[in-house]
């Protein structure tokens, strides 16, 4: 049971927790998006009412190092959990320094049968350093183990990045993994890159937003149906040719052959690992290896194997079965907390990232707390191009999120407004503007309804996008220029700060926010604080001040 706040008895009205996805704080206005958008409301907030900055990367939301760049998966969690757990790359790469993961149950399952035998051990996962999915390293890893134990055929299925790194950075990482594989390659070893293609064209599909990319990813690795290539290098230079300006996270699919065949088919008793850490995009391709009832598209030839995921996915649906390091085990949420206080609770988000407003900021779990308190409300998502319309569902988002908070049922709201992120990944500077205009019309609308009611907001966000639009040199901090003219697009997210913004027409100015150096964990605190309850001894601090 939580205790009451003796100092304050909590607000009258709801505490709605208001996510801007993607919007970081930069001092930069060189391809900063939010600086140039037209955002009378969110100036107004930052001038006018408490604000504070929040760190969101790194250390922070619990990655290996402040190199990291935070992502929403882990924000959420961190939001929601109110306190710093070790994430998905941290937890990796510690069970590969002990050798935990290679003494693994699963490991062995997975390498056991191969030994001796012709089958194929294959590895499916985001090819690149961006440490937000995975990290290459940690595929090296693996397939150096796998010769070290005798497997004698490997084969990679990559899916190519452009989104955590750099939009056109492909070859910068295929063409030394390339050289890594010839190395380990002699008599007795035949490691090959099989097939790819883009991570927003097919395999990693999340929320069932687009079945359509898991069905053209199946064909792709396990049918090796595809356009035909002699090897990765020359598939990405045929795709750019093709198809000029084209990022990498948008590349078509493509398959390796020799001869005329494809060079790594997944066939029967061969054994398959998911090399993504983090779990949303993994979860649609693992359960076409595993789920005997799917439905979401025909899966032709289904071949029998041993599949296993980097972390499990989904600890409640267990997806999937087997997995090589086990996930963060999160407790005393937010959400629990509340719902053993019989607190409603309403998330609403479009499916985007409505998994992050209840699944990740849950602490990993997929089901509600208490069913007859919590209402979840997901906005399907438009399965175009974002640039093309930057506007995405915020403004659907914010029709339901009103209706349902003037219901009065509802003590505790959450809100993610994805464009910030979504848009910001595109690269698109001009539709990154627009989509932060967007959600500034959204919020002037929803404040208003929330100071009828008597509630407060924290408006906040999970990291940084949209505020750096432009790839930096890292020597001057500068955006780079290219050769005819403009900067060259960043679509990863960024190191910098996020708001937090205390949003209170009801006290009269009793509340403010405390200065210090905060991050997303503390944010959990602050609701109770603001709800009229003392945090648990094991969270971040509330940041609330009472005056």
């Amino acid at each position: 049971m939580l205790k009451k706040n003796a100092a304050f008895r909590g607000i009258e009205g709801p505490v709605v927790n208001i996510v801007l996805d993607g919007y970081g704080l930069s001092e930069l206005t060189e391809g900063n998006a939010i600086h140039h958008a037209h955002k009378p409301v969110l100036d107004h907030l930052l001038a006018k009412y408490p604000s504070l900055s929040l760190k969101a990367h790194g250390l922070a939301v619990g990655l290996p190092s402040d190199a990291d760049m935070g992502n929403s998966e882990v924000g959420h969690n961190a939001i929601g959990a109110g306190q710093i757990y070790s994430q998905g790359a941290e937890l990796v790469n510690q069970a590969i320094e002990s050798g935990a993961i290679y003494g693994s149950e699963t490991w062995q399952k997975l390498m056991g049968p191969l030994k001796g035998s012709s089958n194929t051990l294959h590895f499916i996962g985001l090819f690149s350093d961006g440490n937000v999915h995975s990290h290459i390293d940690h595929l090296k890893s693996m397939v150096s183990q796998a010769k070290k134990e005798g497997i004698t055929k490997v084969r990679l299925h990559l899916l190519l990045d452009g989104r955590d790194v750099s939009s056109t950075s492909a070859l910068d990482y295929v063409l030394p993994f390339e050289a890594f594989l010839s190395e380990l390659n002699d008599d007795a070893f035949d490691a090959r890159i099989a097939s790819g293609g883009g991570r927003m064209r097919i395999t990693m599909d999340r929320y069932e937003a687009n079945w359509k990319m898991v069905e053209e990813g199946w064909a792709t690795h396990v049918h090796g149906i595809g356009p035909n290539f002699p090897s990765a290098q020359a598939a990405i230079e045929g795709a750019r040719a093709s198809e000029p300006g084209v990022g990498d996270q948008n590349l078509p699919p493509f398959v390796v052959t020799e001869n005329g065949d494809a060079v790594g088919p997944i066939l029967d008793g061969d054994s398959v690992v998911f090399f993504n850490f983090r779990g949303d995009r993994g979860i649609e391709i693992s359960r076409a290896f595993e789920d005997d009832k799917l439905e979401a598209f025909d899966r032709g030839r289904r071949p029998k194997v041993r599949y296993a995921g980097m972390l499990q996915y989904d600890g409640d649906a267990q997806i999937p079965k087997d997995f090589l390091v086990a996930p963060p085990s999160i407790s005393d949420t937010l959400g629990e907390k509340l719902a053993s206080e019989g607190i409603s609770q309403l998330a609403i988000s479009e499916t985007q990232k409505f998994g992050h407003v209840t699944y990740f900021w849950n602490g990993n779990r997929s089901g509600k707390f208490d069913d007859k308190k919590e209402t979840y409300i997901e906005i399907p998502s438009d399965v175009v191009p974002f640039e093309q319309r930057p506007w995405m569902k915020a403004a659907e988002i914010t029709d339901s999120m009103i209706e349902a908070l003037q219901t009065g049922q509802h003590q505790s709201a959450r809100v993610n407004y994805a464009n910030g992120d979504m848009v910001g990944h595109t690269g698109d500077f001009n539709a990154a503007r627009i989509s932060i205009e967007a959600v500034d019309v959204c919020l002037g609308r929803l404040l208003p309804v929330i100071d009828k009611l008597g509630g407060v907001a924290l408006i906040t966000a999970d990291h940084g996008n949209a505020d750096e639009m432009y790839e930096l040199d890292k020597k001057t901090g500068e955006p780079k220029a290219l050769k005819g003219g403009g900067f060259k697009p960043k679509t990863s997210h960024t190191l910098n700060p996020v708001p937090l913004i205390l949003y209170d027409n009801q006290t009269g100015g009793k509340l403010s926010l405390t200065e210090g150096e905060f991050g997303l964990s503390n944010i959990a605190a602050t609701n109770l604080s603001l709800l009229g309850y003392e945090s648990p001894d094991n969270w971040d601090r509330s940041v609330l001040s009472i005056n």
